[in-house]
């Protein structure tokens, strides 16, 4: 799951895109959620600049991550991000 605060809604709209990652107990022992949360950092870095400028992101981990494979995690990612920064059509709000 992720979450887009654009920066026409945030403070500083001329700062870089900042990026935090939640991932939950739900999700594995201390080890697991920080392999988690590394993976997605990793494979997040690339995605930065599609990112609007000054934007704050949230990706919050579901249970399941823990158990994905690399190629997995990548894709669910990417999936989401592309239906986040999709633009908005008529009649989706």
């Amino acid at each position: 799951m992720v979450h887009l605060l654009r920066p026409d809604e945030a403070p500083a709209a001329a700062e870089p895109p900042l990026v935090g990652f939640i991932v939950a107990r739900t999700v594995g022992n201390a080890v697991v959620r920080n392999a988690v949360r590394r993976r997605l950092r990793h494979l997040m870095r690339p995605h930065l600049d599609r990112l609007p400028a000054g934007s704050l992101l949230v990706v919050r981990a579901n249970p399941r991550a823990g158990e994905a494979r690399p190629d997995e995690l990548a894709a669910d990612l990417e999936s989401a991000l592309d239906r986040l920064l999709r633009p908005a059509s008529k009649g989706r709000r």
